[in-house]
Order: C-alpha cells, then structure tokens, then sequence
C-alpha cells in the first residue's frame, strides 16, 4: 500500500503553530464531495480511510493519502480524484464542519458504535490523559518555536546573498520552456510533503518523484533562492491556466513554499536540502550559481550554528511528541474498549459501496 498511493500531509507541526488545510481540500464550485468523519480516538477513523482507498485503487481510481502528522502510520484524509471525493477525519485538532451540509458534505458519525456508559465510567482517567497530551503537544510548540527563528535566521541570510534579479530571470526562462501557456482558469490546492513527527522530520518527497515523469530539482539548503523561485513558477504556472499542487515549507509554511507540481504537465519543480531528498539522475540546479560566494563564506559560521542548534531542538521537539503519541495511544485504548466493531465494519462497508458507486 505505501509505495503505490501519492502521499501528502495537510497538516503541519510548524514553527509557526499548527498549520492546516482540511478546509480548503476540496471545492464545491468544482463539484467535489466530502464525507467528514467524526469520532473519538481508536473508533476507526484511519482504519475506515485505509480500507476505502484499497477498494478504491482496485476499481482502478487514483487515491492520494494524507498522513496524520501526529502519527505518520495513521491516515488524516484520502482524495479520490477520479470521482471527486475527500474523506477526511474532522475531529480536533483539525476541526471541520461542512459549510453546505447535504448538499457538499456529509457527516459521518463514528460514535454512534461507542458504548457512552464504558466511557463515563473512566472519564477522570480520559480527561487526564488528554490534558497531558496537551501539554506535552505545547512544550513541542515552544521547541518548535525556537528552531523557527534559527531557521529564519537563516533563510533571511541566504535572501540577503542572493542575487534576486538572477533568480527572476533563470526563473522565468525555466517557465517559458517547461509551463506552455493554455486555455482555462489556474488554480491551486495547497499541502505539504514534509512534517515534523513523533518519529522525527518525515518526508515524502521521493514517494511523490516517482508519479511525476519530468523532475526540476534546486538544490538549496537554506532557500533564499529556492523559495523565490517556487514562488515565481507558482504565480506563471496559475496564470498560465494550470491547477497546481502547492507544496509549503513545513517550518516556516507562511514564508517559504518547497515544491510546486503540475500534474496536467507531469511536472514536478522540487527543493533538495537536509530533510528532503530525490533519488534521480536529473541534473541539479545549485543554489551557488545565485550567491555571492565571498558573503556566503562570511556566514559560514552563523549558518553552521543556528543549522546545528535547529536540529537538535527539532530532535526535541520529536521526542516530545512521541512522547504526546504514548499518551494518545492509552486514550486509544478506552476507546476501542468501548467500541462495537462487528457494527462499525459492517456500516463501513455499507458506506463503502455508497462513496465509490455515487
């Protein structure tokens, strides 16, 4: 299963916060339908995502994966392209609730298999839990915080060497002979390929390279060129009439974009550097043709440095949300003692046949 689906997050563990975007994965304008599972932890939400996506891929559909960045072995939604459905957990922290009920989303209620009275029974022990994963989840915040402003420390020192009038013009030479302009308006769903999770920086970037036929990848390890570039793609690929998949930066999503695909094109415009990776023979774009390379040599130092503390507060960061997962997984554990799973596989089988046929 894991090779053969496209895999994103819409979520990210940031420097900036919780960063999401369940709420703008599917339009209504372009026809899409979303089913917004609601229910508590360990009532089957991922499992329910996993099995349809199976069911999916073997009528030949074509099913992209959303990983839980809390969980990276658990799901947070599956898009069916071919039939324009989202599935997606709208539960907390990434609360959704559908903006044209019936008619866009439907609910899909996982706690109607729950025993309540089982639940009840361990409330303080359920309401302890949960009030130490949130605390556990905001000490990951402030490490995350801090490796935010080594990294933009250095992303400000990389923009501050960069020849942007060099970038601008290779850019817009690159766009001229890889995005041919057409008819039709452009658009963009925006997510991410990488996360900060329990099990550290996890990244999906190779996974993706594989679907995309042509491969442009900029080498830049702190993006003062990368970013300018993925920005100035993305605003010709839009204008030239292309829905594309903009894929932000997981640190610093607000200020940096990584990726930019364009599936119509089979075209992929990736970033390299630590903590995202392609293993392809397709030449690289070095981000040192773009330096000044005396000014680069001058902040060796600083950069090494805020690079270095940056990862081991990440290293933090990681540890302390695994340490959230352990918690997560004994909340787990009163829920599905509580649950009815004979009913629930039945319902979502039932569910199932309903989603993939409409």
């Amino acid at each position: 299963m894991e090779n053969t689906f496209e895999k994103y997050f819409l979520a990210a563990n940031s420097c900036e916060g919780f960063c999401e975007h369940f709420t703008d994965c599917y339009s209504l304008k372009k026809g899409w339908r979303a089913y917004i599972i609601k229910g508590g932890p360990g009532t089957g939400k991922s499992s329910f995502m996993k099995y349809v996506a199976l069911k999916a891929k073997d009528r030949g559909m074509r099913v992209k994966l959303c990983v839980c960045s809390s969980d990276p072995n658990s799901l947070d939604a599956i898009i069916i392209e071919d039939i324009k459905t989202v599935i997606l957990d709208g539960t907390a922290p990434h609360i959704v609730e559908p903006k044209n009920p019936g008619v866009c989303e439907e609910i899909l209620n996982l706690g109607q298999f729950w025993d309540g009275d089982i639940l009840r029974h361990n409330k303080e022990r359920i309401c302890e839990i949960v009030d130490k994963n949130k605390s556990l989840h905001k000490l990951a915040s402030k490490y995350l915080y801090a490796c935010g402003e080594l990294i933009r420390d250095n992303l400000k020192l990389s923009k501050g060497i960069t020849d942007r009038e060099k970038v601008l013009k290779f850019t817009q030479n690159l766009c001229k002979k890889y995005i041919p302009a057409k008819s039709g308006e452009g658009s963009e769903w925006m997510r991410f390929v990488g996360g900060v999770t329990p099990v550290g920086v996890v990244s999906y970037l190779d996974n993706l390279s594989k679907f995309y036929k042509k491969k442009i990848i900029i080498e830049d390890k702190y993006g003062g060129a990368s970013g300018l570039m993925m920005e100035k793609i993305r605003e010709h690929a839009i204008e030239s009439g292309y829905e594309i998949i903009t894929l932000k930066n997981p640190f610093l999503p607000s200020e940096l974009t990584d990726h930019i695909l364009i599936p119509q094109l089979s075209l992929m415009f990736a970033t390299e550097n630590e903590y995202n990776h392609i293993k392809s023979d397709e030449r690289r774009i070095h981000n040192r043709r773009f330096c000044e390379v005396s000014a680069k040599k001058q902040y060796r130092g600083r950069f090494l440095f805020n690079s270095s503390v940056a990862r081991q507060l990440l290293v933090s960061a990681c540890e302390t949300l695994g340490l959230a997962k352990k918690e997560h997984d004994r909340l787990e554990r009163y829920y599905i003692k509580a649950m009815d799973f004979e009913a629930l596989t039945d319902y979502a089988t039932r569910i199932t046949e309903k989603i993939l046929s409409e």
